[in-house]
């Protein structure tokens, strides 16, 4: 598979619900003042210093404290998702952590995870340290495998009611006709591109079908390896911004790499963790490829919808160049073909 497409896989999932334009002027008056002024309003005393994380959808700060361990300020893109949403995401992560699971969860203020100041919301998290987990640590990937199967065993008590479904209509089919409508479609692609959704959408349907009725979840949603943190032998899960329903491969397939002959030990060591705790249905493996098709579609559909924030142009630069599109147009193809193949085999122990 193409570099363009394993790359743009397991990139932040968005949903790109608000208007860019608006988000971004508010974004503008968030100034260090505000980001501190808002921390002390719950009771934290700052001592000044913030730094600004790695985080585009919304705005993330390193907060040190007086006489205390730093904090992680989020700052919503406002707009995005209604309070209810993230309600259900603070409670989740709550519930996966009251778990015992290494999940950073949003700190409480009076029985309160979401804030409100001025035209901000924002939560507050304990900091956390670490590295993203080497996927060649099949020792590793056997753990978090385990992980995943809790994180899942817990989810399928309840549903959301304000979070959306992973499916073909939010990710491949409004994020093509998006980048269609927006003209972010060069128009010698136009055409090609066009006619290759068509196909790709009736190649993840047969994949659907393939993989029967799979069973819904609440998921961690964007499980790929820049949300683990591991620092010594601690592991931290993080950011559940993407959370949503879908079905349970959701959450493992970011983890595997390379080619199949790669792919294949990986996806032993992460289901010989997960099947210690839950049942894994090896027809979903038929959606593995679909889901990275329907990742990749969004992806370059979240970057055209977020291209009037200044931050996105200057971390993307080459988003808006023709050789971008040439890309993702052969990466697209590439995945028309991986989906027509057989999955990636497991053999239950």
């Amino acid at each position: 598979m193409g570099s363009r497409g394993r790359r743009d896989s397991r990139l932040g999932d968005q949903t790109g619900r608000t208007s860019s334009a608006e988000s971004n002027l508010i974004y503008q008056s968030l100034q260090p003042e505000d980001i501190l002024a808002a921390v002390e309003s719950l009771g934290y005393r700052c001592d000044g210093r913030t730094l600004a994380l790695n985080s585009y959808e919304n705005r993330v700060y390193r907060i040190g404290l007086e006489d205390a361990s730093p904090l992680v300020a989020k700052f919503y893109r406002p707009g995005r998702w209604s309070d209810a949403a993230i309600g259900e995401e603070h409670a989740f992560a709550t519930e996966l952590a009251a778990a015992e699971l290494p999940v950073v969860a949003p700190l409480a203020h009076e029985g309160a995870t979401l804030h409100h100041r001025g035209p901000f919301r924002f939560a507050l998290y304990p900091s956390r340290g670490g590295r993203a987990p080497e996927l060649d640590d099949l020792d590793l990937l056997e753990q978090l495998g385990r992980f995943v199967a809790r994180i899942h065993l817990t989810g399928e008590r309840s549903r959301f009611r304000h979070r959306p479904t992973l499916d073909l209509q939010s990710h491949g089919i409004e994020s093509h006709d998006f980048l269609l409508d927006a003209g972010f479609i060069p128009e010698d692609l136009t055409e090609a591109y066009s006619s290759l959704c068509t196909h790709l959408f009736e190649r993840v349907r047969d994949c659907y079908e393939r993989a029967g009725s799979s069973r819904l979840i609440r998921l961690h949603g964007d499980f790929h390896p820049g949300n683990v943190l591991v620092l010594d032998e601690q592991v931290h899960i993080v950011d559940l911004d993407d959370t949503r329903t879908g079905p349970a491969v959701q959450d493992l397939w970011m983890f595997l790499s390379g080619d199949r002959e790669e792919q294949t030990p990986q996806l032993a060591k992460l289901l010989a963790g997960y099947t210690e705790f839950r049942r894994f249905d090896a027809r979903e493996l038929h959606l593995v490829e679909a889901l990275r098709t329907l990742r990749i579609m969004h992806y370059a559909a979240w970057l055209a919808r977020r291209w009037d924030d200044p931050a996105f142009k200057i971390a993307f630069p080459w988003f808006a160049t023709h050789r971008y599109w040439e890309d993702h147009v052969l990466a697209l193809r590439e995945q028309a073909a991986l989906m027509e193949e057989e999955p990636l085999t497991w053999l239950e122990e």
